[in-house]
C-alpha cells in the first residue's frame, strides 16, 4: 500500500517535534504534523518556559533587598505586569518561529489544524482533509484538570495565568503539586497577596518528606498563606471577588482562583478508541516499552501516555521512537534516575529515591544538613539549605540526592550524572570540596544522621 506519509504526528510540542524532525532529516522519512493552536507545546508556549521566566522575574523583589543589606542604594519601583507580559508575547513568538522553522528545515510538512484518527493509518484533520500514513506517533501532551463542585466555572488554571489581563490583589490557589506551589511563590514574589489550599497533609507529594517539609516551611516563612488538610467546598461571585467557603471554615474573598490539582491526558476526541487503541483509566495512551499502542502502526510519546510528565523525558521518549521504528534499532526510552526540579523559592532539586522509597526495599543510611548560607545570612535572611544523601548500606550507591537551596535546579544536573554512573558515598567523599559553595556539603557530609 501507497501512503502519503511515512509519519504523521499529532501534535507540535516538544516530543512530537522532536520525532518529527529526527525522523525527516535523519531518517529522510516523509513526515507530516498537525498542530491544532500554536508550535511548541505545553512546555514552550504555557508551561515551562514562560513559568521560569516568571520565577525570574519574581525573584527580583527578595533581589533588592539583598542589595540594600550589602550597601547597594537601590530603590525598587512597582512591578510593572504589562510590560513583563509583552516581552514574555514576543519571547514565546520567537521560540514558536524557531520551532517551526526547524522542522521545515528538515522537511516536514506542517498542517495548522486538529487531527484526529480515522482507522490505523489515517488521519483526518479539521480542514476536512485527510491523509494516510504507515505510522502514526500520537503526542498531543495533557491538559490541566479542574474537578466539579458549585462554582468550579470560576476557576482559572496554569494556561491562564500568563495571560492575565493584570495582576489579581489576593489569589488563592488550589493544589499542593509542584505547579501550584510553584505559581504561589511565583506570585507572591511579584507582591500579590497568595493563599494556597491543599487538601493533602502536605505539599508536593512524591517528593522526599524532610525536603517538601522544608518547602512549606520556607514557603510559608516567604509569605505565602499555606493551609494543608483544606479544600474547596464552593465558590460564588461576589462583588467583593470570588467568595470562596472552605472544608476547614478558611472562607475568604478573592480576585482570582487558580485550580492545579492535576493534569490529564489529551486523548479526549481523537479517536483512538475507535481506531483500536488501547486507553487507561485516567485516558492515558497505553504504550509498551517502545512507545508502541495495541495498534501496531500507532505509537505515543509525552504527557499523553502518562509515564513520566516532563520535557526532557517526551524528548527521549521521541529520539527512541525514531531509533526503532525509521532506523531499525528497538530502543527503549530510560525512564531510570530521571532528576526533577521544583521551581519554587528556594527550588527544590530531586534525584532517585526518596528516603521513604529506599528504606522500603533495603537497609539505608541517611546524610542530611541543613544550614543557613552565606549569601541571604548575611543579607539578614532565615533561608536554610537542605542537603541530602540516601545511601545503600550493602552496596554504598547513592541512591537518592534532594537539594531545597536557590539554584537546586542546577546542582542536581549534576549530582544526577553522577548518580546514573552508579557513584558510592565514598565517591562523593573522595571528591575535594569547591569552597565556600552551598554544594560543598554534598561531599563533606561524613556521618549518617540516621540510619533505616
Amino acid at each position: 500500500m501507497s501512503f502519503d506519509y511515512d509519519l504523521f504526528v499529532i501534535g507540535g510540542g516538544s516530543g512530537g517535534v522532536r520525532a518529527a524532525r529526527l525522523a525527516a532529516a535523519e531518517a529522510g522519512a516523509r513526515v507530516g504534523l498537525a498542530e491544532e493552536y500554536r508550535m511548541g507545546g505545553t512546555c514552550v508556549i504555557r508551561g515551562c518556559v514562560p513559568k521560569k521566566l516568571m520565577v525570574f522575574a519574581s525573584g527580583y523583589s527578595g533581589a533588592f533587598e539583598d542589595a540594600r543589606a550589602y550597601g547597594w542604594g537601590v530603590q525598587a519601583g512597582g512591578f510593572d505586569w504589562d510590560i513583563f507580559k509583552g516581552k514574555l508575547e514576543a519571547e514565546l513568538t520567537r521560540l514558536e518561529g524557531i520551532y517551526t522553522a526547524n522542522l521545515k528545515k528538515a522537511g516536514v510538512e506542517i498542517h495548522a489544524a486538529r487531527a484526529t484518527l480515522s482507522d490505523a493509518h489515517r488521519v483526518k484533520l479539521s480542514t476536512g482533509e485527510e491523509f494516510t500514513a504507515k505510522h502514526i506517533l500520537v503526542a498531543t501532551g495533557g491538559r490541566p484538570f479542574v474537578p466539579e463542585f458549585p462554582g468550579h466555572e470560576l476557576a482559572i488554571t496554569s494556561n491562564e495565568m500568563f495571560k492575565l489581563d493584570q495582576l489579581p490583589k489576593r489569589l488563592l490557589i488550589v493544589g499542593g503539586g509542584f505547579i501550584a506551589c510553584e505559581f504561589a511563590c511565583i506570585m507572591n514574589g511579584l507582591g500579590v497577596e497568595v493563599t494556597q489550599f491543599y487538601r493533602g497533609a502536605q505539599v508536593l507529594r512524591g517528593f522526599d518528606d524532610e525536603a517538601r517539609g522544608h518547602v512549606a516551611d520556607l514557603m510559608r516563612d516567604r509569605g505565602v498563606n499555606l493551609h494543608v488538610g483544606t479544600d474547596v467546598i464552593s465558590m460564588e461571585k461576589t462583588a467583593e471577588g470570588i467568595a470562596v467557603k472552605s472544608s476547614t471554615g478558611h472562607d475568604a474573598s478573592y480576585d482570582a482562583v487558580m485550580y492545579a490539582t492535576g493534569r490529564v491526558p489529551n486523548s479526549d476526541g481523537l479517536g483512538l478508541e475507535e481506531a483500536g487503541v488501547r486507553l487507561g483509566r485516567r485516558g492515558e495512551v497505553i504504550v509498551d516499552a517502545y512507545s508502541q499502542t495495541s495498534v501496531p502502526s500507532i505509537y505515543a510519546v509525552g504527557d499523553v501516555t502518562d509515564r513520566i510528565n516532563l520535557t526532557p523525558v517526551a524528548i527521549r521518549e521521541g529520539a527512541a521512537f525514531v531509533e526503532t521504528v525509521f532506523h531499525g534499532r528497538p530502543t527503549s526510552p530510560d525512564h531510570e534516575l530521571v532528576a526533577s526540579a521544583v521551581f519554587t523559592q528556594p527550588e527544590l532539586g530531586a534525584v532517585g529515591l526518596t528516603e521513604e522509597q529506599a528504606r522500603e526495599r533495603e537497609p539505608i543510611e541517611v546524610y542530611s544538613a541543613a544550614f543557613r548560607p552565606m549569601q541571604t545570612l548575611f543579607a539578614g535572611r532565615d533561608d536554610r539549605v537542605l542537603m541530602k544523601l540516601i545511601v545503600s548500606q550493602a552496596t554504598r550507591k547513592v541512591l537518592g540526592c534532594h537539594i531545597v537551596a536557590d539554584h537546586a535546579g542546577e546542582l542536581i544536573q549534576l549530582a544526577a550524572v553522577a548518580i546514573k554512573m552508579g557513584a558510592t558515598k565514598e565517591d562523593f567523599d573522595r571528591t575535594v570540596a569547591v569552597h565556600p559553595t552551598m554544594a560543598e556539603e554534598l561531599v563533606t557530609m561524613k556521618s549518617p544522621t540516621r540510619t533505616a
